[in-house]
């Protein structure tokens, strides 16, 4: 079978996007670590925690949300207890289980965080599109995901709902 090579116009979208990512992550990350001393996982960590009515998830649920290995995971919340952002107690009814709990000291960063990271975002990327490119944009994202998901290649967007009940949704 021939591959169905991109065209001009598929290519330039594709590296365009690729390249956009990469840069777009890069410069939101090191405002976001400049302007709090989190670092982008941290940010998506705490953020999930927020997302949720006891500020609390399992362990292997958090790593399937963020795309990270659990073991990935574990290392990063330790370096993260240290800090005093988040702790963990055991699942009931798993002792091999546990879940992350937000602490005060986490659900303050957070909210510390989120304004100048939101205006991060507007800076850098969304007061740069028109209204419609916004429109198209999500649209495009929630096809792209809806493949990937019944795919089986995610179950959900890392980051998900970045900070929502505690802080201004972004």
């Amino acid at each position: 079978m021939e591959p169905r090579w991109l065209d001009d116009a598929e290519f330039r979208a594709w590296i365009g996007y690729r390249r956009m990512r990469l840069l777009l992550d890069a410069q939101v990350s090191r405002d976001l670590m400049r302007d709090s001393g989190l670092s982008a996982p941290d940010y998506d960590v705490l953020s999930a925690l927020t997302s949720t009515e006891d500020h609390r998830w399992r362990l292997t649920k958090l790593a399937d949300r963020m795309l990270w290995s659990k073991s990935r995971l574990s290392r990063h919340i330790s370096r993260m207890e240290q800090r005093g952002l988040v702790r963990r107690e055991e699942f009931e009814g798993d002792a091999r289980g546990a879940m992350i709990v937000l602490t005060e000291g986490g659900l303050r960063a957070i909210q510390e965080a989120a304004p100048a990271h939101v205006e991060s975002v507007r800076r850098h990327f969304i007061d740069l599109l028109s209204p419609e490119q916004i429109q198209a944009l999500g649209t495009i994202a929630a096809t792209v995901l809806a493949h990937l998901s019944e795919a089986g290649e995610v179950s959900e967007a890392p980051g998900g709902d970045l900070v929502k009940r505690t802080t201004p949704r972004m």
